[in-house]
């Protein structure tokens, strides 16, 4: 397959982007150097190697998630600028 001017007139349709012939001739040039590079990828022989599902062997590099309490109510309202008995105070964001 070979990139031509009206594969790119077609492609910048679709993506509604607009060329100059300057740099609509380096597109061209830039998308043969990558159909270049895929057919030289093909030339490799996989039929042996197994697909890549995942990047790494890693299972599960996270810590656990275990719920603990580090902070009561009373103590995260104590320093809040506007604060109800139970809830923080915040202007008013949606207009009905």
């Amino acid at each position: 397959m070979k990139i031509d001017n009206e594969t790119v007139d077609k492609i910048a349709h679709l993506a509604r982007l607009e060329f100059e012939n300057e740099s609509k001739q380096e597109i061209i040039n830039d998308m043969n150097n990558m159909l270049r590079f895929i057919d030289k990828l093909n030339e490799l022989d996989t039929s042996n190697i197994e697909p890549l599902v995942y990047m790494s062997g890693e299972v599960n590099v996270l810590r656990e998630d275990d719920v603990s309490h580090t902070i009561t109510q009373k103590d995260a309202l104590k320093n809040a600028p506007k604060k109800d008995s139970d809830y923080f105070k915040v202007p008013k964001v949606i207009d009905k």
